[in-house]
């Protein structure tokens, strides 16, 4: 089913008879590999398939057809045949705003997508400056930009040659910070005179029974200038029905000028926009570390040609195929393989381990690591914009969609409490002098700073920033992690489910004991065995045929057919016409007798402390029990025993080991001792799991498993968990729908053979993921190397991260509630609600936000004896 070709644009000119058409369709509910299965085995029924791609993580499945062969309309009809609706058609449009900084910005421009004709979804990003829109075939990015701009929002479509978060321009360079900067030297000019040099002071003019002084005119001046920008965002804001900063900061400044109070006004013009300018400045600071992702691949490839010559192209231009020279110091500039040279490459900004990787011919190789110390050749393997990197900044970037259950509440809390703020501004403001005949003035100024304190940016933005800001550092240390929620998720997951083969072993399985029964020989043994498992995927099937062909015993002389892998126990197949088994010992249950069989004189070193006497019942010598004798012994060892054999009795034992991984133990303290639980769910036989979790010290572990019994493990742990979770918080209710109360089970895994079990854990963590395209897709964690010292990382990052967002979420409502009690009386005046309120505030949670990018891996040499928890 696959095709080595890159996809045919649509409409492009090629030979009819072997061009393709590429389909991509929107199934929002195909969410898990099981649904992609259900929805991938329907459209393989039709001819002329030529490759299937379903992307989990998006609801998307892409279709390359042979459109003589079948058409759209024959796909889109075997989806909805497997049970799953199609949205309807539309494009996806991705526009930078990078002035779009704040969730009052975002809703600005929803409102003004929301009546554009053909637009159908809006999705805005106000921690990367991007807005992602659905719309119809016939509607334009111009249609967009248009309405974007009627919001008072600059905008750009994403190309190919733009930045998505548009220009890096330092935001003191900008022309808000010049307005703001000439209305900041008019308003202290004018403090001078009107406090301290008041004999310097003139009074200009006389109108409506007011004098004006100097003074006074560069208030009103100031307020004018400096508010401008306010003034321009307000009336968009008026526009758009949106009661925010915007429009709420124009009101107090037209009122307070109006109202004869002009200091107030000008002061709260050059405050705000001063707060605006630190929070764009800190929002560009959570935009670099995704900036930093993306400028990891090269714009340039040196590209060697058939005839010996070189030619430097641009990246982008790569076509797979081509062979690129890569020197000492430079990046590769895409996903390959070498086909000649060696050297040291730097793979730290795919998966975060510092220590370079030696390549040399055959090896992988992926785009933006560097090579360090030598000359490669690489044969590319990815086309532009599919490289591994560039598969980790979009998943980076995607993650920002989806809210957490904390950003969720905040929006709904954001959407109340405005209004709430804004009433009672209003009923201070007016509510005293019409009911006791208080000061009108005095009343006005605390009506202002409440109107002031109704803004929520700095605690809608609380989260988001914190959340981009975590994914950001983590990617960056080789962690993938695909959405805020489960960056949560993670530390509220107090029970770890860890798969044995792969992640706490290499899983690079190697035959180590070949018992040979009943007259046959070693070679014998592994010639069936070998040619049995030739057809198998299975890790210790693929162990034994190369152990095979490293003897050079061939198996391709054998007559193999009827070839059928029992799931969880071995597989059955015909070779030379007779039946024979090979897998588990409990595969030969009621086939044959493994207690009492006779070993071939040259056993090998397990039977030479075996029991081989000739027994009572027996005339042969050298009798043996397999079950009691043999494979406790290999099982003890930590080696997985494999019984090859046929229907008339077993032919031979191997002995297959794998090497745990030498940070294991160390991984698995370091989380025992953050407080989490870690079980060791494995297929393998109950001695090897026994000495694998001994070794690496984990207490409960459950062999044997079958797939589905993993399944089902996963779901009783979460219960466990759930009940422990109740208990120690004295309810019996369902707290899996509140972040933080417990009842999660994290499951790590391959990716690929454990995708059921990772896609029902409450947080799937796959590892090795660099170069997995399944993996990438399944999971909701991707660890990129095979390295699990990320594994304490992640928790602690999480544990970290939910920290900040707690405090930044109650430290943001404690300042307001502070400021608002405190501008009743009087005590809270307009400048402090922007200096603290809105300035200080927004710039204290962004600030918070970015320690996340100081939390780092620990490694087992520079924390070894250290009692730091995670």
């Amino acid at each position: 089913m696959s095709d080595s070709r890159p996809p045919t644009p649509p409409g492009s000119e090629t030979d009819p008879e072997s061009s393709s058409r590429t389909l991509e369709l929107r199934i929002p509910d195909m969410d898990c590999p099981s649904c992609a299965g259900k929805v991938t085995k329907s459209v393989e029924r039709l001819e002329g398939i030529d490759d299937l791609d379903p992307r989990v993580t998006s609801g998307r499945l892409v279709v390359e057809y042979d459109p003589t062969r079948t058409s759209e309309d024959a796909v889109r009809e075997r989806v909805r045949a497997a049970g799953y609706a199609i949205e309807s058609a539309g494009t996806e449009l991705s526009v930078s705003v990078p002035d779009m900084d704040c969730a009052s910005c975002a809703n600005k421009v929803e409102n003004a997508l929301e009546g554009v004709d053909g637009v159908r979804e809006i999705e805005t990003r106000p921690a990367s400056g991007r807005v992602t829109v659905t719309v119809d075939a016939d509607t334009g990015p111009e249609t967009v930009v248009d309405a974007i701009g009627s919001a008072g929002y600059d905008a750009m479509p994403i190309g190919d040659d733009s930045d998505p978060m548009g220009g890096s321009e330092p935001v003191w360079k900008s022309r808000r910070a010049a307005i703001t900067g000439a209305g900041a030297v008019a308003v202290a000019v004018g403090m001078a005179l009107e406090f301290v040099f008041t004999a310097a002071d003139p009074t200009l003019f006389t109108a409506v029974g007011r004098s004006y002084d100097l003074a006074a005119l560069l208030f009103v001046a100031t307020a004018a200038v400096a508010g401008a920008p306010i003034f321009r965002n307000g009336y968009y804001s008026a526009r758009n029905r949106s009661l925010d900063i915007d429009f709420l900061m124009s009101v107090g400044i037209v009122a307070a000028v109006a109202a004869h109070h002009p200091f107030e006004g000008a002061m709260l013009a050059v405050l705000f926009s001063i707060a605006e300018l630190l929070e764009q400045f800190s929002m560009d600071r959570a935009r670099d570390s995704l900036r930093e992702l993306m400028d990891l691949s090269p714009d340039t490839a040196t590209v060697k040609r058939a005839d010996g010559s070189e030619e430097t192209i641009p990246a982008e231009e790569l076509a797979i195929g081509d062979r690129v020279v890569v020197r000492p110091g430079e990046k590769i500039p895409a996903d390959g393989t070498v086909v000649d040279g060696e050297s040291a490459v730097d793979q730290s900004p795919i998966t975060g381990e510092s220590v370079p990787a030696d390549k040399t011919e055959g090896d992988e190789v992926f785009a933006g690591t560097i090579a360090e110390s030598g000359y490669l050749e690489i044969a590319v393997e990815s086309e532009a914009g599919d490289s591994t990197i560039d598969r980790i900044v979009r998943l980076v970037e995607d993650a920002e969609r989806e809210q957490t259950k904390r950003e969720q509440f905040v929006d709904r809390f954001a959407s109340v409490y405005t209004p709430i703020v804004v009433a009672l501004a209003i009923a201070v403001a007016a509510g005293p002098p019409l009911l006791v005949d208080a000061a009108w003035n005095t009343w006005f100024l605390r009506g202002l700073t409440l109107l002031v304190i109704a803004c929520p940016c700095a605690f809608v933005i609380s989260t988001p920033v914190s959340v981009v800001s975590g994914i950001t550092s983590a990617a960056r240390n080789g962690v993938l992690i695909k959405g805020g929620r489960h960056l949560e998720a993670v530390a509220e997951s107090d029970t770890l489910a860890v798969d044995k083969t792969g992640t706490l072993t290499t899983g690079d399985l190697s035959v180590t004991d070949v018992v040979p029964l009943e007259g046959a020989d070693e070679d014998d043994v592994l010639r069936r065995a070998s040619a049995a498992e030739r057809r198998s995927e299975h890790p210790i099937g693929r162990a034994i045929v190369g152990y095979a062909a490293e003897r050079g015993i061939e198996a391709d002389d054998s007559d193999v057919s009827g070839f059928d892998a029992i799931t969880g126990k071995g597989v059955r197949v015909d070779i030379d016409g007779e039946t024979h088994y090979v897998g588990k010992p409990g595969l030969f249950e009621g086939l044959a007798d493994l207690e009492h069989v006779h070993a071939t004189t040259d056993g090998g070193t397990v039977l030479e402390s075996a029991d081989t006497d000739s027994r009572p019942d027996c005339e042969r010598d050298g009798c043996l029990d397999v079950v009691s004798e043999v494979i406790p012994r290999l099982e003890a060892e930590g080696k997985t025993v494999v019984v090859v054999g046929t229907e008339d009795g077993p032919l031979g034992v191997i002995g297959v080991a794998d090497r745990v991984r030498p940070e294991a133990k160390w991984a698995v303290s370091r989380l025992r001792d953050a407080g989490v639980r870690v079980v060791m769910l494995t297929g393998d036989n109950e001695g090897t799991a026994r000495a694998i979790a001994e070794q690496v010290g984990i207490d409960e572990y459950h062999a044997e498993l079958l797939p589905d019994e993993k399944l089902e493990w996963i779901e009783r742990l979460e219960g466990e968990a759930l009940r422990a979770s109740g208990e120690s918080s004295g309810e019996q209710s369902d707290s899996r729908d509140r972040p933080g109360d417990g009842g999660h089970v994290a499951m790590i895994g391959d990716g690929i053979n454990d995708a059921p079990a990772l896609a029902t854990a409450s947080v799937g963590i796959a590892m090795g993921a660099a170069g997995t395209d399944t993996a990438l897709e399944t999971a909701d964690v991707a660890l990129m190397g095979d390295d699990l010292t990320r594994l304490p990382y992640l928790y602690r990052l999480s544990n970290t991260a939910n920290g900040v967002i707690r405090q930044n979420i109650w430290a943001s409502l404690a300042v307001k509630a502070i400021l608002a009690a405190g501008a009743v009386p009087g005590i809270v005046t307009v400048i402090h609600a922007v200096v603290i309120g809105d300035m200080g505030m927004s710039l204290g949670v962004t600030g918070n936000a970015m320690r996340l990018a100081n939390v780092e891996p620990d490694t087992p040499e520079e924390f070894e004896g250290g009692t730091d928890e995670l």
